[in-house]
């Protein structure tokens, strides 16, 4: 019963991580109508939460070993509610994104903070564990983009749905201190510096694949809405596209998971999703009146990328501590590099009056990451001893 709440308790903390990212999408038309600011001011609202994982993932398990997971965990969610209600209230486009800040380092420590969490409370079922959470980040994205509109239809604009999300991430958080209270209030983690094997090839082979795919879903989530607005679509309409697209990401991407570790390779799969989503990006832009199928289809091609590439990191070492310096720098430097998408997308629709452009964009990224995502050999994707660093000691990411 105490581990099922655990299990519990992942899933509602990584429910608050996504929704006032995702959700935003669907709103940045309000948003720059209401702030008079540019594309590229308001891809700020994108491109801030996603460089914050990248920046603060690596001093997340330092916090950890200082605090305990329980009660760090909890900080970073309730931060991430917080000010997230602070954001919905504050005026002017200075503090909302200024206020975004500390919202995405919130989402950027929880993040880091879950997989600590499962080793601590999991070790004999990490990957099950790991998949509730990371099931429970899927929803909150699913979550966002569906409710995202309606609720600035029922209440006062943009900022409704806002607040919402940040109150129910605030009460989230007391639901993880409240499910997770018979632990010890700190719990002491082993948690040491990782050494990121800057010197692998390998590692910035899987750099690359983390960076595309994470360019090509944030700039999806930021802009493809404004997009279809920007077509004729209403903008419930082109909401729900995104609250399709997300939906369809959780069945499909624990179906193709589960189906990856029993039948062909890791690469003809990350191949052939990098592969449709590159094709519904084009048919996106070459005949965009089928926008619903083309949310179907990009729904159905991103589910497996996010789960198959986190599982590169596994494929490629041999011991835990390897694992985490590996998966460090695939996250640290991709989630980095992939905040960019949103704000450059932003200033290239600011540049050229429209979204022909920005959606080539994102069709090429998908059509790097089809190359990139081909590479992994069972061959290649082995590890590369020679030009890694010295593992750490000990790591945790």
């Amino acid at each position: 019963m105490r581990r099922g709440s655990l299990l519990v308790a992942l899933f509602l903390a990584a429910l608050t991580l996504r929704p006032q990212l995702v959700g935003v999408g669907p709103l940045l038309p309000s948003v720059q109508d209401d702030l008079d600011v540019s594309h590229a001011v308001a891809g700020l609202l994108g491109t801030i939460p996603v460089l914050c994982m990248g920046l603060f993932a690596p001093p997340a398990p330092y916090l950890v070993a200082r605090a305990g997971s329980r009660l760090a965990v909890a900080a970073a969610v309730l931060a991430v509610g917080a000010f997230g209600v602070a954001r919905a209230v504050v005026p002017g486009a200075a503090g909302v994104v200024l206020l975004t800040v500390p919202v995405g380092i919130g989402m950027g420590l929880a993040g880091a903070m879950l997989p600590v969490a499962v080793k601590e409370r999991f070790a004999d079922r990490p990957g099950f564990a790991t998949g509730v959470y990371t099931a429970g980040m899927t929803v909150g994205s699913a979550v966002g983009a569906a409710a995202a509109v309606p609720l600035a239809h029922l209440g006062n604009g943009w900022r409704t749905p806002l607040l919402v999300f940040g109150a129910g991430s605030v009460g989230l958080g007391a639901v993880w201190l409240l499910l997770t209270r018979a632990e010890p209030p700190h719990v002491r983690a082993d948690v040491r510096p990782l050494r990121l094997p800057f010197r692998n090839p390998l590692a910035w082979r899987l750099v690359a694949a983390f960076f595309f795919m994470s360019s090509v879903f944030y700039g999806l989530n930021s802009w493809l809405p404004d997009a279809y607005v920007e077509r004729g679509w209403s903008e419930s309409s082109a909401g729900a596209l995104l609250a399709v697209l997300n939906t369809l990401t959780i069945p499909v991407g624990f179906a193709v998971a589960w189906i990856a570790d029993h039948r062909g390779q890791r690469r003809m799969w990350l191949a052939g999703a990098a592969f449709l989503q590159f094709a519904a990006l084009v048919g996106v832009v070459t005949v965009p009146s089928a926008g619903w199928l083309w949310s179907v289809a990009l729904g159905i091609a991103i589910g497996p990328l996010f789960p198959l590439t986190m599982t590169l990191p596994l494929d490629a070492t041999t011991r835990p501590a390897e694992v985490a310096s590996l998966a460090g720098m695939m996250l640290g430097v991709g989630y980095t590099l992939s905040a960019t998408s949103p704000l450059i997308l932003g200033a290239i629709r600011d540049a050229t009056g429209g979204f022909t452009a920005v959606l080539w964009t994102l069709a090429g990224a998908a059509a790097a990451l089809v190359l990139v995502d081909a590479s992994f050999s069972p061959e290649r994707l082995g590890p590369d001893r020679s030009s890694a660093e010295p593992p750490p000691q000990a790591a945790s990411t």
